[in-house]
């Protein structure tokens, strides 16, 4: 089932969110239906905040990056084949230089910035399966994690650009928790009137 996915605005964006045990209610509908959500707004990761609930799960499927022409074959190998889970995930460490990505958010459409993020990161999370998992990633596989992280901790990637920038763009997130926004996927807006 496709969920509508929460605009920027909405309260539940902001929240440090809960983390879940094995026997979350309807917890593998869930995880399905946030895959079909994600895929059907063409996304390559998604969290649980972004579907309105506010606890620590998120997935990531970089298989689009598999095509990009400007990546080398080693990278474009590991992104179009990594797909997971992501439950209850902590940062351990995170390293390596910082560089400049251009990112955007299913929950904040039409607008993309770059974003300044270390290189590398190390992970602990439980998969699906509920097995302990501790993994570091890198580059571009590292910054799409770093970015669903940032969600199940209450931060958008718009927090991480500089006070300039974000009161450049004031006026286009109003309008977005506003609904005035073209999406081909479904959305749920915070300051949308109600129709009567």
């Amino acid at each position: 089932m496709i969920l509508p996915i929460v605009a920027y605005g909405d309260p539940v964006l902001r929240k440090a969110c809960e983390a879940i045990a094995k026997d979350y209610p309807g917890l593998e509908d869930l995880i399905a239906n946030m895959w079909e959500t994600m895929y059907q707004a063409s996304g390559v990761g998604l969290a649980a905040p972004q579907v309105g609930l506010p606890i620590r799960l998120f997935m990531v499927d970089t298989s689009p990056f598999g095509e990009d022409e400007e990546l080398s074959e080693q990278e474009r190998t590991l992104l179009g084949n990594f797909k997971r889970v992501f439950i209850n995930a902590r940062i351990e460490e995170e390293s390596g230089d910082i560089w400049a990505f251009n990112e955007g958010c299913l929950s904040i459409p039409d607008i993309r910035e770059d974003v300044s993020r270390k290189e590398r990161l190390t992970l602990s999370y439980l998969d699906e399966s509920f097995t302990a998992r501790k993994e570091t990633f890198d580059g571009i596989l590292a910054r799409v994690i770093q970015h669903e992280y940032d969600h199940i901790e209450g931060v958008l990637f718009t927090d991480r650009l500089s006070s300039l920038k974000r009161r450049l763009l004031k006026s286009r997130l109003t309008n977005i928790a506003k609904g005035k926004v073209n999406v081909d996927y479904r959305m749920r807006f915070p300051l949308q009137k109600k129709m009567r």
